[in-house]
C-alpha cells in the first residue's frame, strides 16, 4: 500500500492480536513493479526534496519480519577488547575511550576471520554504560537490555538540538519499539524546564537517558557513540534506526525495514549524499563550511589516499557513491554489521569525528575481503520519512527577534527561512533588498524539507 501522503499513515488503526509469518517466496508484495519517476521540473526550487516511497502496510511489515537472523558472512563472532587495568599505549591516535588502538591494530582488524575480538569504544569498565565514559545509571541499562527486537534511537549533546517528536507512529510499533534519545545533563536540564510532555524521564514517545562523565569534549563526536555502537548500548536487539536528532521521523519505523533491509535482503541500510559522491570533494565541502580544522581534514585524506583511497566514478559500480548522508541509519544487528561500524567508529576516534569522510574507506576494505557492504538508497527516499528541523539556538534567535519560527509542514519552500537570513517586514514594495547574511554558527543548517511532497 503507498500512502496518499507524505506525512499520514493508512495503518495506524491496524491491530494486531495475533502474529501471522509471511515470507516473501509466496507473497504478492504490493510495491512491485514500483519505480521512483522523475523528479519534477521546479524552476524556483532546485534544492533536494523527497520522492515517493512505496511502502507495505505496518501489519503486513509485521508478518515480514524474517525469523532468523540474516547470515553474516565469514563472521559468525565478534567480541570486543577489554582493557581495564591495563596501561594503553599513548602514543597511538584515539582516545582512552577506543583504547588507543595502534596502527598495526588498525589495520589487522580488517583481516576478516570467523572469530575476532576488535576495538569497539567502551574499553574500560564493567559494561558499556558502567565506568566506561558515557556512563549510564543502572536502571537505564537494565531498562536498555530489555529492549529485544527494534530501537529507534537519537542523541542531543550540548542542548544543541530541539527534540523532534516522531509522527505517524502505529499503536503496534509503540508498543513494541523502543524509542530512546540520549542527552547529557545540560541537554537535560533545558528540556526540564522548557517541555510540557516530560514526565518521568519520558519527552513523548522518547525516553530520554541521560549520559554522565563524556568521553569527548567535543559533543558531535560524542554523538558517534550512540550512533555507531548501538549494537553494544542494546545487546539484545535485532534491528535499529537511527536518527539524527535534527530529523522528525514521519513514518514507522517497521515500514523502514521492510522498504530498506528485508525487501532487499539487506542488513545495513543508509542513504547517498543528495549532492556529493567523492570522498575528496566532501573533505573540501567540510573545509569550507568549517565543519573541522583544515589540517586534520588534509591528514586524514592523504592517510586514506596512501592506502588507495581514490576519486568517485561510475567504474566502481555496484558501489552508488563513497558519500553517505550517514543522519539516517537502518540495520540488522548480526557479526558483519557489527564489525562494520565498530571500525567505522575507530576511524572516527582516531581521526576526524566527520564520519562521511571514513566510510567509503572502511566499507571498501571490508568487501574487499567478504563482498559484504551496506545498501544505499535514495537522498530523496530518505526525506521521504524524516524532515528537518532547525537547531535550538537558532529557533531561540528567531522568536527573540519577533519572527515566526518555520514550520515543517504548513509553509511552502519559497517562506521557509534560510539560516542567517532575514525576511523584510511585509509591505507592498519594498524600497530596500535586504541581503543574506552569513551564519555566525560552524556548524552549517541546512534547509528544512517542503512538505509539499509525498509518497505516491
Amino acid at each position: 500500500m503507498m500512502s496518499g501522503n507524505q506525512y499520514s499513515s493508512v495503518v495506524n488503526k491496524i491491530e494486531l492480536p495475533n502474529r501471522i509469518h509471511l515470507s516473501y517466496a509466496n507473497f504478492t508484495h504490493p510495491c512491485e513493479g514500483f519505480s521512483v519517476p522523475p523528479p519534477l521540473v521546479d524552476k524556483k526550487h532546485t534544492g533536494p526534496r523527497p520522492c515517493p516511497v512505496c511502502y507495505v502496510s505496518v501489519d503486513q511489515a509485521f508478518a515480514l519480519i524474517p525469523l532468523e537472523a540474516s547470515p553474516s558472512p565469514v563472521l559468525k563472532n565478534i567480541n570486543y577488547i577489554s582493557e581495564d587495568g591495563i596501561v594503553a599505549n599513548l602514543s597511538s591516535q584515539g582516545s582512552g575511550f577506543g583504547g588507543h588502538p595502534s596502527l598495526e591494530q588498525r589495520n589487522k582488524s580488517f583481516d576478516i576471520s570467523e572469530s575476532m575480538t576488535v576495538h569497539c569504544g567502551f574499553v574500560r569498565g564493567k559494561k558499556p554504560g558502567q565506568g566506561t565514559g558515557f556512563d549510564i545509571k543502572d536502571d537505564d541499562l537494565l531498562e536498555m537490555e530489555q529492549c529485544r527486537e527494534l530501537v529507534v534511537a537519537s542523541a542531543i549533546f550540548g542542548n544543541y538540538d530541539m527534540i523532534q517528536h516522531p509522527r505517524n507512529i502505529s499503536e503496534f510499533s509503540k508498543a513494541n519499539a523502543c524509542f530512546y534519545m540520549f542527552v547529557d545533563e545540560e541537554t537535560e536540564a533545558y528540556v526540564k524546564n522548557s517541555s510540557s510532555l516530560y514526565n518521568n524521564n519520558k519527552v513523548g514517545l522518547w525516553r530520554l537517558v541521560v549520559v554522565r562523565n563524556l568521553p569527548y569534549e567535543d559533543p558531535r563526536r560524542t554523538g558517534k557513540i550512540p550512533k555507531l555502537l548501538l549494537h553494544r548500548l542494546f545487546p539484545n536487539v535485532r534491528f535499529s534506526v537511527w536518527i539524527d536528532a535534527k530529523l522528525e521521523l514521519v513514518a514507522d519505523p517497521y515500514l523502514l525495514l521492510e522498504r530498506f533491509l528485508w525487501r532487499k535482503n539487506a542488513t545495513f541500510a543508509i542513504s547517498r549524499h543528495y549532492k556529493r559522491f567523492d570522498v575528496f570533494e566532501e573533505a573540501e565541502a567540510n573545509k569550507a563550511a568549517g565543519k573541522y580544522d583544515n589540517a586534520s581534514i588534509d591528514y586524514q585524506i592523504e592517510f586514506y589516499r596512501n592506502e588507495g583511497l581514490s576519486h568517485y566514478s561510475p567504474a566502481k559500480f555496484p558501489i552508488t557513491s563513497d558519500v553517505p548522508e550517514g543522519c539516517v541509519i537502518i540495520r540488522e544487528h548480526i557479526p558483519i554489521t557489527n564489525l562494520f561500524t565498530c571500525l567505522w567508529f575507530n576511524e572516527v576516534d582516531r581521526f576526524t569525528s566527520r564520519d562521511q569522510i571514513s566510510f567509503s574507506t572502511v566499507r571498501d576494505k571490508i568487501r574487499a575481503r567478504v563482498g559484504w557492504m551496506p545498501e544505499m538508497f535514495l537522498d530523496c527516499e530518505r526525506r521521504n520519512f524524516v524532515v528537518q528541523a532547525y537547531h535550538r539556538e537558532l529557533l531561540e534567535q528567531m522568536i527573540a527577534s519577533g519572527r515566526r519560527p518555520p514550520s515543517t509542514t504548513d509553509a511552502p519552500p519559497s517562506r521557509k527561512l534560510r539560516p542567517g537570513s532575514r525576511r523584510a517586514p511585509p509591505s507592498k514594495k519594498p524600497s530596500v533588498k535586504r541581503k543574506k547574511e552569513k551564519s555566525s554558527s560552524r556548524r552549517r543548517v541546512p534547509k528544512p524539507v517542503a512538505a509539499g511532497m509525498g509518497a505516491m
